[in-house]
C-alpha cells in the first residue's frame, strides 16, 4: 500500500468516525469536519502523500468550513 492510499484510508476512517455523532453537531460543526477531510484529502493528493501538506490541507479545510458554517442557518 503506498503513502496516499494509506493517508485517504485514514482521513475516510475519521470522517466516518464522527458521523457517529453527526446528529448532536450544529451546522458550523458539520461544515468544518467536511472541511477539514476535503482539505486533508487535497493536501494529501498535492503533496503527493506528505504529512505536512496533508495535515495543512486538513487545518485549512477546517477553518473554511467553519466559516462557511457560520454563514448557514440550522
Amino acid at each position: 500500500m503506498n503513502i496516499r492510499t494509506g493517508v485517504s484510508a485514514i482521513v475516510l476512517a475519521i470522517a466516518a468516525s464522527g458521523c457517529a455523532t453527526w446528529d448532536n453537531m450544529s451546522s458550523r460543526e458539520r461544515s468544518a469536519v467536511i472541511g477539514a477531510g476535503v482539505g486533508g484529502t487535497a493536501g494529501a493528493v498535492m503533496s503527493d502523500g506528505g504529512v505536512l501538506g496533508t495535515v495543512g490541507g486538513a487545518a485549512i479545510g477546517g477553518v473554511i468550513g467553519d466559516q462557511i458554517g457560520k454563514r448557514r442557518h440550522p
